[in-house]
């Protein structure tokens, strides 16, 4: 049992079929936090009997790995830096318990929410595009900018969802990213906890605020990215890099070991 696993071992659990039944939050507004165990021991303190856990097959925590993929110009990242109304990202996922794979584009909408758009993919190809990927990547992003996609990143760690009210909120653990070729970074025991609502502040926004938690600007895509070519610019991310990312020399010596 994982010590994430220990703090909603007492919180009532909510199907998958019950979850996707409901609103699929394809567009939504999402915020992101950087927590504690603590914190997360306390926020759900705050919520109470609120909150119901995703279980599946007897397991409340998941493992994923997503692989993002940009032009060698990196426009896609470069685009989230420079806040282009614009910007894009593209990535597999592949839901490792269940050896599953997805192909996802998310982009920004008018009204500043994510959208994302996704399409089954075969978990052999992760780490490429098929040419039945491209063409539903092409469909929402420039074609020929989709044409020169390729992998630049992956990461891995480990989720439990949580549902409250019209919000989900997801609690990564273990995130670890991975430049493709050597070098990895992490945020040590914490986690990163995001809420996903269909318009503004939900229940779980306004219990960590009570907290003295405030929502920070992350992505996982960008930190790896920044981490990994310093170059890069990285005023967006720089107060989470420096607070809380930190090379990881356990998951590359793994990884070369394998």
């Amino acid at each position: 049992m994982t010590p994430l696993d220990a703090l909603v071992g007492g919180t009532d659990a909510v199907g998958l079929d019950e979850i996707l039944s409901g609103s699929a939050l394809m567009t939504r507004t999402d915020r992101k936090y950087v927590l504690e165990p603590g914190d997360v021991a306390a926020l759900l303190c705050e919520l109470g009997p609120s909150v119901r856990v995703l279980e599946i097959d007897d397991k409340r925590s998941f493992g994923y790995e997503s692989i993002y993929f940009d032009t060698p110009e990196l426009d896609s990242y470069l685009g989230a830096a420079r806040r282009r109304p614009d910007r894009f990202k593209v990535r597999t996922r592949r839901y490792v318990d269940q050896d599953t794979c997805w192909v996802e584009v998310k982009t920004r909408t008018r009204r500043g929410q994510n959208e994302k758009e996704r399409r089954r993919h075969d978990p052999a190809d992760a780490d490429r595009l098929t040419p039945d990927a491209l063409a539903f990547v092409a469909a929402t992003v420039d074609p020929a900018t989709a044409a020169r996609l390729e992998p630049v990143l992956r990461t891995r760690y480990r989720r439990t969802t949580l549902v409250v009210g019209d919000q989900r909120i997801t609690i990564d653990a273990d995130l670890r990213c991975d430049d493709l070729t050597g070098q990895a970074f992490g945020i040590g025991d914490r986690f990163v906890v995001e809420t996903k609502s269909p318009g503004g502040p939900g229940t779980v926004d306004r219990a960590l605020w009570r907290l003295g938690r405030r929502p920070l600007t992350i992505s996982k895509f960008a930190l790896g990215l920044a981490m990994s070519k310093p170059t890069l610019p990285r005023n967006k991310w720089h107060r989470v890099i420096d607070r809380y990312v930190v090379p990881d020399d356990s998951m590359v010596t793994s990884r070369r070991s394998a």
